[in-house]
């Protein structure tokens, strides 16, 4: 598969805050057909997780798109989801592959000594930022900014994985970073407040057309 252009988040935090339910937004977004989409549950329990990652994996599979799990790889195992995304305090890569080999993992790294150590085990892809302030994130790790991000594209480019920028982008910052990056990383971006769902999948397919090669 190849990794370029849109990876849009499923927020459920911020779906419920926009009045969204997220399989009619995942519908909408996954009309795109982005290469990568992320269900992000922090306040969810295993059990409605597990059964919205079931409900998300067939819609996936039909617009070929690889669904990922936020954290817990033993979701992503029991779902069939194809891969799971990890942060520096969840479970390790290494203990990831060991549990499941077959999961593609996705790693989040804030600084160039995150990004070095994640890409000498070589990850499906690395996030690095944020890039900008976020709003979708309380007490954010410092902001790279666009220098940043274009440092840490030279050593992922070097490591032969890909890499995603992540935090506070939006249309216009999506035209910046896309010179220093494989995919964008979006959650707000196709959330418009007091918004539709007509407005989500325009908002998706603006992005996806602002980042196309």
């Amino acid at each position: 598969m190849i990794l370029r252009g849109l990876y849009p988040l499923i927020d459920l935090d911020g779906l419920e805050r926009c009045g969204f339910a997220p399989l009619s937004f995942a519908e909408r977004v996954l009309v795109l057909r982005p290469p990568l989409l992320q269900l992000r549950a922090k306040s969810a329990g295993a059990r409605a997780t597990l059964e919205l990652l079931r409900a998300l994996a067939p819609l996936c599979r039909a617009a070929g798109t690889a669904l990922f799990a936020n954290d817990r790889p033993d979701l992503a195992v029991l779902a069939g989801a194809d891969g799971v995304h990890v942060g520096q305090d969840d479970v390790p890569l290494a203990e990831v592959r060991r549990f499941a080999p077959n999961l593609r993992v996705g790693v989040s790294t804030h600084d160039f000594v995150q990004l070095e150590r994640a890409l000498a085990e070589r990850p499906d892809y690395v996030a690095f930022g944020p890039v900008f302030a976020t709003a979708s994130k309380q007490n954010h790790e410092p902001v790279v900014g666009l220098e940043g991000l274009a440092r840490a594209h030279a050593l992922a480019r070097s490591a032969g994985v890909p890499l995603v920028a992540i935090g506070g982008i939006d249309r216009e910052r999506a035209r910046l970073a896309k010179a220093h990056c494989e995919l964008v990383s979006v959650i707000g971006a196709v959330m418009p407040p007091g918004g539709t769902l007509d407005d989500v999948e325009a908002c998706a397919r603006e992005l996806t057309r602002v980042l196309a090669p």
